[in-house]
């Protein structure tokens, strides 16, 4: 199933809300699930924001015959239209558009802020979120997703017996980087898609993804968190053996099969984000995989921006994955991969989390 499928709105997203959310604009409260879930009938609260008041951003789809359009998801689960509720508004993007909305920089953010401050005045009913088809908050990214590799100490070592290529025995001194293609793009509840003919050894990888603000080269690293617009839950999910095996052990391909880059389920904006308190967790059938924090990451987020900007222009809107902790599946004994039936969670803790079933292709 394609993400831009928008016949399935009724998906459950009991684990939709449980990240943190925003307050101050958002208000108090907190969002709570409104569908009943096969894997916990319970409904679940989120916990209060970490730092400052911000902002969920999604992309949406109200209903089938309606287009992607931007919305802000508020802390009773409402979900309002960013296109609707500022008509009439002279807007410096594109409500139909997250890249556009990204490249208005903070007028841009300051006039969405604006939209919801009017709009919490208002009485008027909102979709749920289990009423809208969540969609990867940039469904086509403009350009390849960057990526770190190794960027947990506990990933190295755990995978250097497993590794096909056993000549590289020392940690790098500088972050390994690489790319996904764009349409490995997937949605925050949508298929990963399997195909047992190309490999059985689909791997699962959560990250923290950071999405760039503002175009810039040479980034000092003092300066480059002001180039962080926010963050999203993301797993780089992962071909092992075409990662490591074909073409030369040359990651690109194993890394780039399309739909094996679930992002989402919103772009928490940055000033909502405390990254001392974050923990990566992934679990297949709800069962604990990965459990790592941003404190293990070896090269934190400025070194990664000043590094990967060094001669090489970071264009605003650009995604960056910034690494995954230890317990994937391919260095476990034995190896671990994902199947069909398997239900892969990723959950980035004061952000959100996203569910992905995996489903044979053919």
């Amino acid at each position: 199933m394609d993400q831009k499928d928008n016949t399935n709105f009724n998906i459950s997203r009991r684990d939709l809300i449980k990240g943190t959310v925003a307050s101050g604009l958002l208000l108090g409260g907190s969002v709570q699930s409104q569908a009943q879930s096969s894997v916990n009938m319970s409904p679940e609260s989120v916990p209060p924001p970490m730092v400052k008041p911000g902002l969920r951003l999604v992309t949406f789809v109200p209903s089938a015959q309606e287009k992607p359009r931007l919305g802000v998801v508020l802390n009773d689960g409402q979900v309002l239209d960013i296109a609707i509720e500022g008509r009439g508004s002279k807007l410096g993007f594109d409500p139909y558009s997250m890249l556009s909305l990204i490249h208005a920089g903070e007028i841009g953010l300051a006039q969405v802020q604006q939209i919801v401050s009017q709009g919490m005045k208002k009485r008027m009913m909102r979709p749920l979120m289990n009423q809208v088809k969540l969609l990867s908050p940039i469904p086509r990214p403009q350009s390849n997703i960057y990526a770190v590799g190794w960027n947990y100490l506990d990933h190295f070592e755990e995978g250097m017996q497993a590794r096909a290529d056993k000549s590289i025995k020392e940690y790098p001194k500088n972050p390994v980087f690489f790319t996904k293609g764009v349409y490995t793009m997937n949605g925050p509840f949508d298929p990963i898609p399997y195909d047992a003919s190309n490999s059985p050894e689909a791997d699962w990888e959560v990250e923290l993804a950071l999405i760039i603000g503002k175009t810039g080269k040479n980034i000092p690293e003092a300066q480059a968190m002001d180039y962080v617009y926010g963050y999203s839950v993301y797993n780089d999910t992962t071909l092992r053996d075409v990662q490591q095996k074909r073409h030369s052990g040359q990651w690109f391909k194993g890394k780039s099969i399309d739909g094996y880059g679930p992002m989402g389920p919103w772009i928490m904006t940055a000033n909502a984000v405390d990254l001392d308190s974050v923990r990566l967790i992934c679990r297949v059938n709800g069962v604990e995989k990965q459990n790592g924090s941003y404190k293990q990451m070896f090269f934190k987020i400025p070194s990664i921006i000043a590094e990967l900007s060094r001669g090489l222009t970071l264009e605003a809107g650009d995604i960056i994955a910034t690494g995954t902790p230890p317990g994937v599946g391919f260095s476990r004994k034995p190896p671990e991969f994902l199947k069909p039936g398997d239900v892969m969670e990723s959950e980035v803790t004061g952000i959100g989390l996203i569910r992905n079933p995996i489903k044979n292709e053919v």
